[in-house]
């Protein structure tokens, strides 16, 4: 097995900076995909998974800021804006649209680096320990996460307990962490597991069918972990 290929979406027009930057990322361990306008950033976005943005303003097709608006409505994926416009008010706008950190051209390539593993740090520094007793659906499904415990009502309305994996549960607790947000395979990845996790990104569509086995009434008819088509999973639980 081999480790999870630390993915960037690179939404930048300008052709020889995109080699550059490219190229660069690369020999730092990441893979890089480049998106030359607004519309095929999108459309990548949406198909593939990736660990993080960096989004040029000025972009053909659709503007920097539509891209960052409409990747915030589905995914928390961190954004870095990457831009000519140096102007403390777009800085401002850029943030404010869901941005998690803004460079201004010209940049050091060492510099963006330190920006991409400062804010990957941040986002990884967001996870933090849920406890008690948390209870979805009027009981239906009970979580004790000071005994890491699960239970669910059976059909005869009896509670039941429901032995998990320790990868299911790191991805339960991953879930209800970041309930009602939509999560990319990678997002889920690294909110579950961190750097600890080695294996293919496909492996957790596995984890996911497992643990609803376990824990949905209907596994085909899920409650809880919902499939969004074409970008990941979202835990519905109420």
């Amino acid at each position: 097995m081999t480790g999870i290929r630390k993915r960037i979406l690179l939404v930048e027009d300008e052709e020889k900076l995109v080699g550059v930057i490219k190229s660069f990322l690369e020999s730092k361990g990441y893979l890089v995909i480049p998106a030359m306008d607004g519309k095929k950033a999108l459309e990548l976005f949406d198909r593939e998974s990736f660990i993080m943005v960096i989004l040029d303003l000025m972009l053909p097709e659709i503007a920097g800021e539509e891209v960052c608006r409409a990747i915030r409505k589905k995914s928390n994926v961190p954004i870095i804006m990457l831009t000519a416009k140096s102007d403390e008010a777009d800085m401002l706008t850029g943030l404010g649209i869901g941005a998690d950190d803004y460079i201004t051209k010209p940049f050091s390539l060492k510099s963006l680096h330190a920006r991409i593993e400062a804010v990957l740090r941040r986002a990884a520094d967001d996870i933090m320990p849920i406890l008690g007793i948390r209870s979805f659906n009027d009981g239906d499904l009970l979580v004790d996460f000071e005994r890491h415990s699960i239970t669910r009502k059976s059909s005869q309305g009896e509670l039941e307990d429901i032995k998990l994996t320790p990868n299911e549960y790191k991805i339960l607790t991953a879930f209800i962490r970041n309930s009602g947000k939509v999560l990319t395979r990678d997002e889920l990845i690294a909110a579950a597991f961190g750097d600890e996790y080695e294996g293919y990104d496909r492996t957790i569509d596995s984890h996911i069918k497992n643990l609803r086995q376990k824990i949905e009434k209907d596994a085909k008819r899920p409650v809880y972990i919902k499939t969004i088509h074409g970008v990941g999973y979202k835990f519905g639980g109420e």
